[in-house]
């Protein structure tokens, strides 16, 4: 016979953070943003692959550097404490960070999607800290689908929203300038 134990915290469909950057660093973060020129690739069964019809975004790597290691810093800090208040999973590692150009030029989307990563990483979390004041684009939404209709995230410049992996969402095409964002990925043991 098995007994049921009721768990304390039931997990959140996300969680947010504002005031982690001051306007000096999310410059900086914008100016490597730009810097983004590489094709951004989905995963398939068969590997990454270049699907325009899924994701049409510019991509550029951040990886941890002394240069860089502040932001990784950062971002931890905010992980580990809404971690604690929110989620309460293992977590042990990021992923090199992803700094992101949508373009209105190529319609710049990711559609629904799910962020599994690879073998290498078993990722639980999602971040996704906005560059862009969004007076320099339109359309561009961060969506989570948590429920029957799509919630929209804020476009406040500096907020950072964050969700378990698995959360279906996208980003809608952007229409009007560039939507610039870094994306981060919080992973560990996998789940028991």
């Amino acid at each position: 016979m098995y007994t049921i134990k009721p768990y304390a915290k039931p997990i959140t469909p996300f969680a947010w953070w504002e005031g982690a950057f001051s306007d000096q660093e999310l410059d900086w973060l914008q100016e490597k943003a730009k810097t983004a020129y590489s094709t951004a690739e989905v995963g398939t069964d068969n590997g990454q692959c270049v699907e325009e019809k899924i994701r049409r975004t510019k991509v550029v790597w951040l990886s941890s550097t002394p240069e860089n290691d502040w932001v990784f810093e950062r971002l931890a800090h905010v992980v580990s404490s809404l971690n604690v208040d929110y989620f309460d999973f293992n977590l042990d590692n990021f992923e090199n960070l992803q700094l992101t150009n949508y373009l209105a030029a190529d319609q710049g989307t990711y559609g629904w999607h799910q962020d599994f990563g690879n073998e290498l990483f078993n990722r639980k979390l999602s971040l996704v800290l906005q560059l862009s004041d969004p007076s320099e684009y339109e359309g561009g939404e961060l969506q989570l689908l948590i429920k029957k209709d799509p919630l929209i995230m804020p476009k406040k410049r500096g907020h950072i929203t964050v969700f378990p992996a698995w959360a279906l969402h996208q980003v809608t095409p952007v229409v009007k300038g560039t939507r610039q964002t870094l994306v981060a990925w919080a992973s560990g043991e996998p789940f028991k």
